[in-house]
């Protein structure tokens, strides 16, 4: 079986993959036009900030698992691979620590002007007058929107340097946010009201596309920070950069919009070039702690897939599949016997959905429930009795 890990990848990690039995190829520096023909071969697929189109799924005829080596999965078509019946994993939480630390790094250098403090000294000029307005962080509101993984551990660290933490997330309630020691916002535009520092870190899906709203930008209070870990299409770009140009918004942003993928290019960031933005080159997972633990966590779950077929984190095997009914079949557990259950499902034109086959002690009997997109009859279930040498007993129940 061939992996293809088509962005960077610790080496001692790679030798964790070959113990598998697995053939590794190791290309970090593949263009992004030749992805789909590099992995036309590869059985499993990892990636770090490479797109993964629809193109690599119709090439890639043997891909069955791709690994975002990294949190979240926008940078791959998981349509497209759902429709392929090819599975797709991430490593989320891996980098929650690594990014809690660059939010609060930004949120320091904002609140203190440290690029403008460092980049007058390296031009000659001393300024300790104008570079004293800071106003602190201890004792001011953060608000978190999202508080997943990385949300949190920006929490504990916030509330580290003494600051208030308020919170909102889709999952959120009273109870939850009182065991997380912070407070809880009815909704975003709440949220920003009532914060002197707004941190974003909501993943990037089709109801979070710009929840950063004009709205929710104008609710934050004049001369307010705001820090964007998490993906620049969560914020309204055109709003956010009205409100910096008046001065009424400091932004410290490490996500942004049309930025390249990998590593070095030209770009030219709007954003970046305002008085009262800093900008970080999407560096927030990038700390070697972060992407040991990704490269750790990724090894784990090829490993499942490799011996169990389990996979770890997917994110496109449908929670529920739209089957009507369970058809549990007893049976012995001999050559042909599912065989000739499912070719009689097949014959009365019913699709079987999911199939799952338990074998008891002895290997002697087996229980095997399968989902069906319809209720079988009575017919066809006195058929299936009716292999008394084979089957058991063959129960149906309506989903």
């Amino acid at each position: 079986m061939k992996v293809l890990i088509a962005d960077a990848f610790p080496k001692s990690r790679l030798a964790d993959l070959e113990a598998l039995g697995l053939a590794v190829e190791h290309r970090p520096d593949l263009p992004a036009a030749e992805l789909a023909d590099a992995a036309r071969d590869a059985a499993v697929l990892v990636v770090r900030s490479k797109q993964v189109p629809a193109a690599v799924f119709e090439r890639a005829r043997a891909l069955s698992l791709v690994v975002r080596a990294g949190a979240g999965v926008n940078t791959i078509d998981v349509a497209a691979a759902s429709r392929r019946g090819v599975y797709v994993s991430n490593c989320p939480g891996q980098n929650a620590v690594a990014v809690a630390e660059l939010t609060l790094g930004l949120l320091l250098a904002l609140d203190r002007r440290i690029p403008d403090n460092v980049a007058a000294l390296r031009e000659g000029r001393w300024d300790k007058k104008g570079f004293s307005a800071a106003r602190g962080l201890f004792g001011r509101t953060l608000g978190i929107a999202g508080l997943g993984t990385i949300g949190r551990e920006v929490a504990a660290r916030a509330r580290g340097f003494g600051m208030r933490v308020v919170a909102w997330s889709r999952s959120l309630d009273d109870a939850r946010a009182k065991a997380l020691g912070v407070e809880r916002a009815p909704d975003l535009v709440s949220l920003a009201r009532g914060c002197d520092a707004l941190s974003i870190h909501l993943a990037l899906k089709p109801e979070t596309r710009g929840a950063i709203s004009r709205e929710v930008l104008e609710a934050l209070p004049a001369g307010a920070l705001l820090v964007n870990t998490a993906r620049a299409e969560v914020v309204d770009q055109a709003a956010l950069l009205e409100r910096v140009r008046a001065g009424r918004l400091r932004v410290g942003a490490d996500v942004h919009a049309g930025e390249p993928e990998g590593g070095k290019a030209e770009f030219r960031s709007e954003l970046a070039t305002l008085p009262g933005a800093y900008g970080t080159h999407h560096i927030g997972a990038s700390t070697e702690q972060a992407q040991e633990a990704i490269a750790a966590e990724t090894v784990r779950i090829v490993a499942s897939f490799v011996r169990t077929g389990a996979v770890p984190n997917c994110v496109n095997v449908a929670k529920r599949t739209p089957a009507r009914a369970r058809l549990v079949v007893r049976h012995y557990d001999k050559v042909g016997v599912l065989a000739n259950v499912l070719g009689e499902i097949r014959n009365a034109g019913i699709n079987a959905q999911q199939i799952e086959n338990t074998v008891f002690d002895e290997a002697v009997a087996a229980s095997c429930v399968i989902a069906l997109d319809e209720a079988p009859d009575e017919a066809l279930l006195e058929r299936i009795r009716a292999r008394a040498d084979e089957v058991v007993s063959a129960e149906c129940f309506l989903v």
